[in-house]
């Protein structure tokens, strides 16, 4: 699916304001299909087509009553942190009403977007816009990092919202905070945390926090792995989640896997980093030895022409001369991960 956007409508004058949107969105627009032409994706019961369509898009514009639209949609909404954005708007273009996932996804954004377009003024009731004060779920979406527990988000934006500064523990300066400081503050000691309203902490180590600390995970680790022919996921996967419990590593900050273009067409391989939704990178025998690895293999170089395949792959992803964490053994897998600069 090439477009990203839908939009609804179930009027003739909604066909109208839908069609104003489509070519500048790059949405595909679906009409009730007795308003639908030839351009149109008719379909005769919005339910139906909605309960299709919801987790395929990352945007829903609806032109349409919004309680019609919050009844379509309740039953499908699974959380803020995956839900698409939601926008409602009136069949005249008055209002566009930032209804779900305003912030991580876009509909506040979504909403101004289509205020330029059709010039309707935008909704949007989330607080921290409103006080025109920073939201924390933003700051993070937007420097990359990976919110541990979205719950949290309220808390760190209600202290905001209150005027009080928010501590942050960032051992490795992966938050910019140069805008921010009159919001945020540095520590350098994670344990005034437990004394502390609330927190940050920005780390790819995993730490025991109070109950309103936010982790946020720093995409900055990179995951080497070999395996036999034909091992199944389940099997590498259980050695990388091993590897980083067992060394008190966030999953969440891995950010890419790779391993020798022997085994490219892995199966097992291929499935894990869909699972953890990592890019899979595969290098040359000739690209991998060029790596000097901790742990060389008499076997690996008998079979593959290298000294290693975990290590090295996950030193060549980072940019690495040093390993993070050495390579891991099962009976079937090896895995080893490495640190970005």
């Amino acid at each position: 699916m090439e477009n990203r956007t839908a939009i609804y409508a179930l009027t003739q004058r909604g066909a109208e304001k839908a069609r104003e949107l489509v070519d500048s969105l790059r949405a595909d627009c679906y009409v009730l299909d007795r308003y639908a032409t030839e351009t149109d994706i008719p379909f005769t019961s919005l339910k139906d087509i909605v309960a299709d369509k919801f987790s395929k898009y990352d945007s829903h514009i609806f032109v349409a009553a919004s309680g019609i639209v919050v009844r379509m949609i309740a039953s499908l909404l699974k959380s803020k942190a995956v839900d698409p954005a939601v926008v409602v708007v009136d069949q005249e273009g008055e209002f566009a009403i930032s209804l779900v996932s305003g912030h991580l996804g876009g509909a506040n954004e979504l909403a101004r977007l289509i205020g330029d377009k059709i010039g309707a003024t935008p909704v949007i009731t989330t607080a921290t816009d409103c006080a025109g004060v920073p939201s924390v779920d933003l700051i993070a979406r937007d420097q990359g990092l990976v919110i541990g527990n979205i719950g949290l988000i309220k808390h760190i934006n209600a202290a905001i919202l209150d005027g009080e500064k928010v501590p942050v523990y960032d051992p490795d300066c992966f938050l910019d905070l140069s805008d921010l400081k009159e919001y945020f503050y540095v520590i350098d000691n994670v344990d005034i945390m437990f004394e502390s309203r609330c927190g940050i902490v920005v780390d790819w180590h995993v730490h025991d926090l109070p109950e309103r600390v936010l982790a946020l995970y720093p995409r900055c680790l990179t995951l080497g792995v070999g395996c036999r022919r034909g091992v199944p996921a389940d099997e590498i996967l259980d050695l990388v989640r091993s590897v980083v419990a067992d060394n008190g590593i966030a999953l969440d900050s891995i950010c890419c896997m790779g391993s020798i273009d022997a085994k490219s067409d892995e199966a097992g391989m291929i499935e894990v980093a869909q699972v953890l939704g990592l890019d899979l990178e595969f290098f040359s025998a000739a690209e991998l030895d060029e790596i000097e690895v901790a742990n060389p293999s008499g076997m690996v170089m008998k079979h593959m022409g290298v000294n290693g395949v975990c290590e090295a792959a996950a030193m060549k992803m980072a940019n690495a001369t040093q390993i993070l964490v050495p390579k891991t053994k099962s009976a079937r897998v090896t895995a080893a991960i490495a640190k970005r600069k």
